[in-house]
């Protein structure tokens, strides 16, 4: 039952969505809050060797001026998808003329996600992306996609092999009120 992404298991599971999620919760943490003045987003760097460059493989990234993507799991299919999201951006903007809204291009970016796991040719991205978006005159806004294609806005979240224990700290902040500087403090313990 795990060849493919299209074949349920007796008990009505699809295992390669299951390993996607586990190729998440085996990568490094990622963890982003809403603040009332914007959106902060920050990684936790796991280095395999001595020998590698710092700050080559990034997890972070820009997507239009005012949106930015963080991402837990692999970092192959992460970079596809910032390359879709950057497409889907370029896209709206020339078609309706500003920029794309945070909530329509998370749809978008879940959409293409859940295509992947509808076809037995392709199989499911292995990264859990978290999105969000700032502008001046909007509240600033997160959303979490997960590998299923299921996405849903937060006020902080994070994702990847500390996911719990992130989650239990980012419980302790004060959400509504915290700022990008106190956020940026919260994301470095």
């Amino acid at each position: 039952y795990d060849i493919s992404a299209t074949t349920f298991s007796p008990d009505g599971r699809v295992f390669q969505v299951e390993y996607a999620d586990k190729a998440v919760e085996n990568s490094g943490t990622a963890v982003s809050i809403r603040c009332t003045d914007g959106v902060v987003f920050g990684v936790e760097k796991i280095t395999i060797s001595k020998l590698h460059v710092p700050g080559s493989n990034k997890r972070n990234f820009s997507i239009d001026q005012y949106t930015g993507l963080t991402f837990s799991g692999l970092s192959a299919d992460a970079r596809h998808l910032v390359s879709r999201a950057r497409s889907e951006a370029s896209d709206y903007r020339t078609f309706y003329g500003n920029d794309i809204p945070c909530e329509i291009l998370a749809a978008r970016l879940a959409q293409y996600m859940q295509f992947f796991t509808l076809y037995s040719s392709v199989r499911p991205f292995g990264c859990s992306v978290l999105l969000g978006r700032f502008e001046k005159n909007e509240a600033p806004q997160l959303y979490v996609i997960e590998p299923s294609g299921v996405f849903y806005g937060y006020k902080a979240s994070a994702s990847g092999k500390k996911k719990q224990l992130a989650h239990t700290e980012l419980e302790k902040l004060k959400l509504d009120s915290i700022t990008c500087k106190e956020a940026v403090d919260a994301i470095a313990k």
